[in-house]
């Protein structure tokens, strides 16, 4: 029995979130068959404290890394980066309730809920209020990734802690994913920064050793309707 293609949105509240957490398993899920979109939080408008060079070349790497993972359609909302805790609630949950009415996925993939970075936490927020059952009854998985550098850098508590219980092998993807994330100059540096490519591997095997795999991406499954 063939297996059936699934529509996969992940959700970014900035360009790279969705490489550095859920790169290598988007391109799994390519390599599988599935319909793959990326919704952008956030957006470097001319009002924005960007330089034109800097938009122009954003956008550049947007196109191009939306190629690479062969998303069906990239949506960027309208808002600021770093700003999103300055809109009205109601008006993030409007834009992305619009997407995910457009898009009708069934499995989601959503930033940490206690990152450090405002934004992600807002993100988090705003996308559980999208996903309620009875108003998307299509959306059957909603999986929680972690991004180093914002979800490592959470106070070492319980209830701030990022505790995976699905792990995805990507040994056969993980150095594409790489590739990609280096196609984002302003956000790579070089080891120990924890974007870096080594840090990133490190991860990998870490997660990886957890469920005896050689690499893997590590999630949280916050919702699975079978």
């Amino acid at each position: 029995m063939q297996k059936q293609s699934q529509t996969v949105l992940v959700v970014a509240p900035h360009p790279d979130d969705e490489t550095l957490g859920v790169g290598a398993t988007l391109l799994k899920h390519h390599k599988n068959g599935d319909r793959l979109f990326w919704l952008i939080m956030t957006s470097v408008t001319d009002d924005s404290n960007f330089t034109a060079e800097f938009r122009t070349k954003r956008t550049q790497e947007i196109k191009e890394v939306s190629r690479m993972y062969g998303f069906q359609k990239t949506l960027e909302l309208p808002f600021r980066p770093t700003r999103l805790d300055t809109y009205p609630r109601g008006d993030l949950v409007s834009s992305v309730s619009k997407v995910i009415q457009e898009v009708k996925p069934d499995t989601l993939y959503i930033p940490n809920r206690s990152d450090v970075h405002t934004d992600h936490r807002i993100t988090f927020e705003v996308m559980m209020a999208c996903s309620k059952s009875f108003r998307y009854p299509f959306l059957k998985r909603v999986l929680m990734y972690e991004t180093p550098s914002e979800t490592d850098a959470v106070p070492p508590s319980r209830e701030e802690a990022f505790i995976p219980n699905v792990f995805v092998d990507v040994e056969e993807f993980f150095e594409q994913k790489i590739k990609i994330m280096s196609l984002y100059t302003s956000e790579v540096g070089k080891h120990p920064f924890p974007r870096s490519p080594e840090t990133l591997r490190a991860l990998a095997a870490y997660r990886g050793s957890l469920a005896h795999m050689k690499q893997a991406e590590a999630f949280c499954l916050l919702k699975e309707l079978c």
